[in-house]
Formats: C-alpha cells, structure tokens, sequence
C-alpha cells in the first residue's frame, strides 16, 4: 500500500498457507508511518477474536498490537484523527495567520504614514531654508549693489585715461562708414 516514500501499511488476518501478498481474510487496520505522529488505527475487538481463534501475529504487527494496549506514545498516535479537531485547528491557524497579516499591513501603513509625514517636514524645512537662503542672497545683491555704485564711479576715471578705451570707439565708426560705402554701391546698380 501507499505509494514511493509514502508508505502506508494494511493489518490483516491471512492463511499462513497463502503467499504473503496473497487474498486474506480480514483488514483489522492500518498503520501510517510517516504521518506526524504516527498514525495506528486497529480494531482492538477483531485483534483479540482472531489471537483467541489462534493466529499468530508477526513480530512487526505484535509491537504494534503493544502500542494500541497502551494508548500509543509520542511517535505512534492510536485511533482515527479527530477530524473536527483538525478543522478546528485549521481554522484557528488561518485565523491567527490572518490576523497577523491585518497587523503587518497595519504597521505597514503606519511606517508608511511616518515616512510620508517626515518627507513632508523635510520638504517644509528644505522650503524655508531655501526661503532664507534666497532672502540671503537678496540682502547681499542689495548690499553689493550699494556698495559697486562707489567703486563704479572710482573705474570711471581709469577708462576715460586709457588709450584702448578710445581705439576701440574710433574702430566703431570705422566699421559704419564701410556699411554706408557698401549701400550706395547696391542702390547705383
């Protein structure tokens, strides 16, 4: 029974004249050894009929048979799972997971909302200091403008007493008359 690297085992009355997985008599119950704990399930009442009627459990099926007297252990669960249990379980896992989603979705949103907020005050006093910056810079063109009027008035002098002040002027008219020349030449054509 089961399936590769799933196994699952079937308890059974068979004829000791029979092939090993050959027909048996009767399924007494199965035994799940990968599930978590172990899983046994045995007909306790058939078990005893068939030991009284003189079978002879195998060695494998007779330390089960132990573990069923007992009431199992922390590997070996003894009787059907309690399915209701298991949906009630599930459904509580699914609550919590849900509810611990809500919360990280509303720290999230918080987180969010702080950044926003703190973005929005960087941006108000990045604002004001270029407010203050630019008001800086006002007063000091304003300062500078005062005070360039005096030194402009000072350089004035300088360029009357320069030679190259009064090339360049000269070369102006220059360049006018050239202009002139050159009109009168179209207009005679």
């Amino acid at each position: 029974m089961g399936r590769k690297k799933q196994p699952h085992f079937r308890v059974v009355v068979a004829d000791g004249q029979k092939p090993r997985d050959g027909r048996f008599v009767e399924t007494l119950g199965y035994y799940k050894p990968l599930s978590d704990p172990a899983r046994l399930v045995l007909d306790m009442e058939r078990v005893d009929y068939w030991i009284g009627q003189g079978a002879l459990p195998s060695g494998t099926v007779s330390s089960l048979i132990k573990k069923a007297r007992t009431g199992g252990d922390e590997k070996v669960a003894v009787g059907e799972p309690d399915v209701e249990a298991e949906k009630a379980q599930q459904a509580e896992e699914l609550a919590a997971k849900r509810a611990a989603e809500k919360k990280a979705l509303e720290e999230a949103e918080k987180k969010a909302a702080e950044a926003e907020k703190a973005a929005e005050e960087e941006a108000k006093a990045a604002a004001e200091a270029a407010e203050a910056e630019a008001a800086a810079e006002e007063g000091e063109a304003e300062a500078s403008e005062e005070g360039e009027e005096p030194e402009a008035a000072a350089e004035e002098p300088d360029d009357d007493g320069d030679e190259d002040a009064d090339e360049s002027d000269e070369g102006e008219p220059a360049a006018e008359a050239d202009d002139d020349e050159e009109d009168d030449a179209e207009k005679s054509e």
